[in-house]
């Protein structure tokens, strides 16, 4: 196996002893012995367990982002969120393992690569269509991050329940997305305020 072959064999045995059991949860031991390699190999790649789960991570976000970046180009339609959906969730499905890593967010080497950079990262790119589409709507285009962090954070959370329940289908979890996110943007209240009950029991409270 050459060093490029065998540094790509540890990563992929990395990336799913991280996912199963988190990085702490997950020793170099481990990690070389189902590499079938001594505990200095995996040091001579990757310095330690966590430059090599920096490496997995890294990975996981360029990919995520890359996908993020294809999904939101283009006109901004009802078809072009549903299937930007979509493809979140079979990204999800088809690598949970990557997912999961995300989402536990437990980097201690780095302090980027972690999930809630990533979905700032994420809802700074939906920020600039949700711009457009609140000031369209006759609404103040300056709550477009407030909406972009709403709305990202509605996906991405509901993929990561779905990832456990696996139920309803893609496609049809996707369609509910869309239609709370969708059909929300286009009946928001210009000046959103508590009702009076909910105010009256915040003041009892």
């Amino acid at each position: 196996m050459t060093g490029r072959e065998r540094r790509e064999q540890l990563l992929d045995i990395g990336r799913r002893l991280f996912a199963e059991k988190g990085l702490d949860g997950t020793s170099i031991e481990e990690i070389a012995a189902q590499a079938r390699v001594s505990k200095p190999v995996v040091y001579e790649h990757f310095g330690g367990k966590e430059g090599l789960y920096a490496v997995v991570v890294d990975r996981e976000v360029e990919r995520f982002l890359a996908m993020a970046t294809r999904l939101l180009s283009g006109e901004d339609t009802m078809a072009k969120f549903e299937v930007a959906a979509v493809s979140l969730l079979r990204y999800i499905q088809e690598n949970s393992d990557g997912f999961r890593i995300l989402v536990r967010d437990s980097n201690p080497a780095s302090g980027s690569g972690t999930f809630a950079s990533l979905i700032s990262d994420v809802a700074s790119q939906v920020e600039y269509i949700l711009a457009d589409v609140l000031a369209d709507r006759g609404y103040d285009p300056k709550l477009a991050p407030m909406y972009a962090q709403m709305l990202v954070g509605m996906v991405v959370f509901a993929g990561q329940w779905w990832l456990d329940a696996r139920k309803p289908k893609i496609e049809d979890v996707a369609a509910h997305l869309v239609n709370l996110a969708w059909n929300g943007l286009s009946q928001l209240d210009h000046k959103p305020r508590l009702s009076d009950a909910a105010a009256a029991q915040l003041r009892d409270t």
